[in-house]
């Protein structure tokens, strides 16, 4: 197998991966079936570049490397969704990106491999950058969001005052659980 096409094989499981990352959570069972499936893979895509020699094989491998890593990043992130989890799958991206341009800056010399070398880094602290953006900014929406919920709270609240007794009560027990006050 060419290294094409493991990136081709790559990119499969990839979007087959990303695409579950949106989906609910998965049972344990399917988890460690995913965990077979993924090393299994890893194992096949490393055997594949034992055809290579010597820089090819190099990146063969570090392709190999990176898509489990990628994957099992992903993995986790369906087993247990949360924004670090989608972070640490950007990292895992960059991670592998990075070790893969490293390999390739090894075919290079001079001047023009020291120019790989400073753009495959410049390439992996603008990933990681942009993911960790990518975490922060969920927190922002999060925060925009709860600090809306409590505005709105706070206007119901204020016009269950017009009204005494039973009424005001319901009201403001309608108003708590709409906006998941206790």
């Amino acid at each position: 197998m060419n290294i094409s096409g493991i990136g081709t094989m790559a990119v499969a499981v990839g979007v087959a991966f990303s695409t579950g990352a949106m989906a609910q959570s998965m049972s344990q069972v399917q988890y460690r079936s995913a965990q077979d499936g993924i090393a299994a893979q890893y194992k096949s895509a490393k055997a594949a570049c034992d055809s290579f020699a010597a820089n090819a094989k190099d990146i063969c491998r570090a392709e190999a490397s990176g898509n489990e890593a990628i994957a099992s990043a992903e993995l986790e992130a369906r087993y247990k969704p949360s924004e670090d989890a989608y972070y640490k799958v950007r990292v895992a991206r960059a991670e592998a990106d990075y070790a893969v341009a490293m390999e390739r800056c090894d075919n290079r010399a001079g001047n023009v491999k020291d120019v790989c070398v400073k753009e495959a880094k410049a390439a992996q602290v603008a990933a990681k950058a942009d993911a960790k953006a990518q975490m922060k900014t969920a927190d922002a929406r999060k925060d925009a969001a709860s600090d809306k919920r409590d505005a709105d709270y706070a206007v119901a609240k204020e016009k269950c005052d017009a009204f005494a007794g039973e009424t005001k009560n319901n009201c403001m027990n309608d108003a708590k659980a709409r906006f998941g006050k206790s």
